[in-house]
């Protein structure tokens, strides 16, 4: 319930505008449950991150789990997460410019991203491939999160569909 409230200021108004007090009132509940479950805004901002980052992962093992074809498998469910539509509003561009405030934050998403190239450097294709994927998905993602020319309509469904087939047709190792 308090990252949800969280979440929903974020989007609405900002990562600056994240205090315990908006958080407090958002949710109803008292200044003092929010400081129970997290001390800081830091600690906040962390648990909001983790958040993010578990619902992505959890994207990622479901369309893991409904493709039938075992190498290659991870990458491109790594694909389809990264490339699901991101909502309206999306919190995540103002969580990784907070993040990026606050080393123990950052190490943690960069833990994550080293589990990720892990996993695709052995997802059973060339590792080069499934790396470049991985990237393409990043990179994706990415831009559409801080509006950076990303492809639109069609182009983009084209793209995704190619890093699919690329994930489908790549080499085994």
């Amino acid at each position: 319930m308090l990252l949800q409230a969280a979440a929903r200021i974020v989007r609405r108004d900002g990562v600056s505008k994240l205090t315990q007090d908006a958080l407090a009132e958002e949710a109803g509940v008292s200044k003092g449950g929010v400081l129970y479950h997290f001390p800081s805004k830091y600690a906040l901002i962390a648990a909001l991150a983790e958040e993010r980052i578990a619902r992505f992962e959890g994207r990622i093992e479901g369309f893991s789990s409904e493709d039938g074809q075992e190498d290659g498998r991870w990458t491109r469910a790594y694909a389809q997460a990264s490339a699901e539509p991101q909502e309206d509003g999306d919190p995540s561009v103002g969580l990784m410019a907070a993040a990026a405030s606050d080393p123990a934050v950052m190490e943690r998403i960069r833990a994550r991203f080293g589990e990720w190239q892990s996993r695709a450097e052995a997802d059973g294709i060339d590792d080069a491939t499934a790396t470049l994927l991985r990237l393409a998905a990043d990179g994706l993602w990415l831009t559409e999160m801080l509006g950076l020319a990303s492809p639109k309509g069609e182009l983009r469904e084209r793209v995704v569909a190619r890093m699919l087939e690329l994930a489908q047709s790549a080499k085994r190792v």
